[in-house]
């Protein structure tokens, strides 16, 4: 049986979304896997760095049989015209629309998942947009924001053999200390631990939770976030998936170090950049 494909969300039409779904199609269009593109049609069909063939198609299962010769494309038309390089807050409802969509597809089982490309947040704010960042707003749409041990939402990078979760996403660095709690980095820890085993089919997961401050605190002298709550959210982590080993908190520089090292398989991070620095450094190092 053949499987849905993914679905992919083009993200904003000014921005970079076009021109890398076009190459993802070139570099996947003979092996698979098969993806169909939410979004505008003309806005694929200027892509910069060549054309590519596209073709309209209204259901999921139609994007599988033209993939290898033509990039699918369930049309979504904007009313705007896109300008390369500036995003338009014109176009948010589209693109507001096309992660809607994508995301009802992948609910009900017709696509086998979203693929969501960058969206330019500035517009969307101006429009109206009342989320951070994709992660929250998925979260809202797949109704699963509660912290009540169900699974994600969870922000989770990944760049050559480095993985990350974070603890918090989109935060002022002022108001990161109030946001962490036992129970969230419980949570993202737990949450993360499932994710290796049930999608990444590693067993016994090997974590390593990172400190929020420098040297993960040092015993008090620069700070007690690690002491009060997040070697707390560790310990009910440990109890509730005991095949898992879980380790912090530890200073951020040296969890890094070691899971590049490959004596952890992810680390729980918590803040963006502590996250989102290393992994992008790996990346473009690779």
């Amino acid at each position: 049986m053949t499987p849905a494909p993914l679905a992919l969300s083009l993200g904003d039409p000014a921005g970079t979304g076009p021109e890398i779904t076009a190459r993802a199609w070139r570099a996947l269009r003979e092996t698979g896997p098969a993806f169909m593109v939410i979004g505008d049609r003309e806005a694929l069909e200027s892509a910069p760095g060549g054309a590519v063939p596209v073709q309209s198609v209204t259901r999921p299962e139609d994007a599988t049989l033209i993939f290898a010769r033509a990039l699918p494309v369930l049309d979504i038309p904007l009313t705007t015209l896109v300008v390369a390089g500036q995003p338009d807050p014109a176009n948010a409802a589209a693109v507001i629309r096309w992660i809607e969509t994508g995301v009802g597809l992948a609910l009900s089982g017709a696509v086998s998942g979203l693929v969501t490309a960058p969206i330019a947040k500035a517009p969307l704010y101006a429009a109206g947009f009342g989320f951070p960042g994709h992660t929250e707003f998925l979260a809202e749409l797949t109704a699963a924001g509660r912290h009540d041990g169900a699974r994600g939402p969870v922000m989770m990078l990944t760049a050559a053999d480095l993985r990350v979760a974070l603890v918090t996403t989109h935060v002022a660095i002022a108001k990161l200390p109030a946001k962490i709690s036992a129970d969230l980095v419980r949570f993202t820890v737990v949450t993360a631990a499932r994710a290796l085993q049930r999608d990444l089919g590693v067993a016994r997961p090997r974590l390593v939770v990172a400190g929020l401050n420098p040297h993960a605190g040092e015993g008090g002298m620069f700070g007690d976030d690690e002491a009060l709550r997040i070697d707390p959210g560790v310990a009910l982590a440990q109890r509730e998936v005991p095949e898992a080993q879980i380790v912090g908190a530890m200073p951020a520089e040296s969890a890094f170090r070691h899971a590049r090292d490959g004596r952890y398989d992810l680390v729980v991070a918590m803040f963006h950049d502590q996250a989102t620095i290393a992994s992008k450094l790996v990346d473009f190092g690779e």
